[in-house]
């Protein structure tokens, strides 16, 4: 017999922002989940119950994304005050920023590899930067109209985005051309995302509806119109097998690419669900919106042999006709009944939240100390590498920081508490770390007035070399 699959449950719902959700995104190490809001500020949740939430303050105006860097040490975010920040997700707010448009940047996503970014943005342009220094790379400009999503292919080789021009892009990353256009969409593309095989991407609309096209062959695979607004965003599963989606009409939705039909519908903000995103493993998902709340569910429905789901579905379907994509059946035995013909309703909003924990207190981080002043384009004025500098900071700090036992990763760092170090030791050692971040926060400091001094050393040589050319003239 298959075995019984079980629905995704609401595990936790943080809160602390001040306005509606823009973005969420998992730490790889499934330790911490970000969020960025139009309250202007990042947040940082920590899994652990006794771990306290960062409020990163620093932009100026709404934050419309965020993402972490594949090694979990950066989180990026995206303002609409023009500017691109990398933190590192410690209480200690260590960041740098650099001016990344001339227009509110919309979406900020690590290449594969952690080098690069890709930024989009109301200036109608997609950008490529380093994460070193952040220097820009190039930039994508053949947009009509406001860019609000751009993402990386899983190799890193190609860059599909979405905008107001109501298409869709594909982008060669060497030769920096647009390789494809789908027009296809009848709204404003809200949100692009490629598939985990690379083969295909995703886009969601102001139409309500989301495409799934094959980008081999510029064949539109797959159109659902499942929701009844505008949708804002969706999140491939690593297994490449259910695509969920958020939109204004409160819901989120999980689809079955394979099957190509509505597998749940997911009840839990009040007012429209603004953003979503699965876990790198796939065994959580977090949501936000516009009630200014983040909430973390567990997946439970991918937990067994894809092809028991297959199996599954037969089972179900053996004495009916094939149901279609507003008429699938659930996969938990209390809704088996013979007139049920919607997808399964999960609704987390009659559900008691925060089961295993009161809301975590939340610690205000201001300007960060190392924080740059806005540069231009070259981002010549930040941090020398945030992604090296992070790999030396405080090992008890981001232990601490990334606290937690959600996910099934192995954590990078344990504490030493839990090492069954004696406790003299542990703190002699605990002084001894806590001396080396100082030498490194030492050395960071000095990068940057190396950088500073150097630029303006050019500056003065270039204003030396300008005033020889003019004086020559007049001799």
């Amino acid at each position: 017999m298959a075995t019984v699959l079980e629905d995704p449950t609401l595990e936790r719902h943080f809160k602390g922002h001040r306005d509606t959700v823009t973005s969420v995104d998992f730490n790889p190490n499934m330790k911490q989940l970000a969020s960025g809001a139009m309250d202007s500020n990042l947040m940082v949740w920590n899994f652990k119950p006794q771990m306290r939430a960062y409020r990163f303050v620093g932009h100026k105006d709404a934050i419309m994304g965020v993402h972490f860097s594949p090694s979990g040490h950066l989180v990026a975010s995206a303002s609409r005050d023009k500017t691109v920040r990398l933190w590192i997700p410690s209480v200690k707010g260590e960041s740098t920023v650099f001016k990344a448009h001339t227009a509110t940047v919309r979406s900020v996503e690590f290449s594969p590899d952690g080098q690069h970014l890709v930024t989009a943005s109301d200036d109608k342009s997609v950008k490529v930067w380093t994460v070193h220094r952040q220097r820009f790379q190039f930039s994508l400009s053949q947009h009509q109209n406001w860019v609000r999503c751009a993402k990386w292919s899983p190799d890193g080789r190609l860059i599909v985005s979405g905008s107001d021009d109501k298409t869709v892009k594909i982008w060669d990353r060497t030769s920096k051309e647009c390789v494809h256009t789908f027009f296809e969409h009848g709204g404003f593309v809200n949100y692009v995302a490629f598939h985990p095989s690379g083969t295909c991407i995703a886009a969601a609309g102001t139409d309500s509806t989301v495409k799934v096209w094959d980008i081999r062959m510029n064949k539109l695979l797959q159109h659902y119109q499942a929701h009844t607004s505008a949708v804002n965003g969706l999140s491939f599963h690593p297994s490449g097998n259910y695509l969920i989606t958020a939109s204004n009409d409160s819901t989120l939705k999980i689809l079955d690419l394979l099957e190509g039909r509505l597998f749940y519908t997911l009840h839990g903000h009040q007012g429209p669900a603004t953003a979503v995103a699965f876990s790198r493993s796939g065994e959580y998902f977090a949501s936000g919106g516009s009630d200014e709340q983040v909430m973390v569910w567990k997946t439970n429905f991918d937990q067994i042999d894809y092809n028991e789901v297959l199996q599954s579905h037969r089972l179900r379907t053996l004495d009916e006709p094939r149901p279609h994509i507003h008429d699938i059946h659930p996969r938990s035995p209390q809704y088996k009944h013979p007139s049920h013909t919607s997808a399964p309703q999960v609704d987390a909003r009659t559900e008691p939240k925060n089961m295993s924990a009161p809301q975590p207190n939340v610690t205000n981080v201001g300007p960060a100390m190392f924080a740059q002043p806005q540069v231009n384009g070259s981002g010549r004025k930040g941090l020398h590498d945030l992604e090296m500098t992070s790999a030396d900071i405080d090992r008890r700090g981001m232990a601490e920081t990334q606290g937690g036992e959600t996910g099934h990763s192995a954590p990078s760092t344990v504490p030493l508490e839990e090492r069954n170090i004696p406790s003299q030791l542990s703190r002699t050692l605990e002084q001894i770390v806590g001396q080396l971040d100082v030498i490194t926060q030492t050395v960071s400091i000095l990068e940057q007035r190396m950088t500073m001094t150097e630029n303006k050393l050019r500056e003065c040589l270039d204003n030396q070399q300008k005033i020889t050319l003019q004086v020559r003239p007049s001799e």
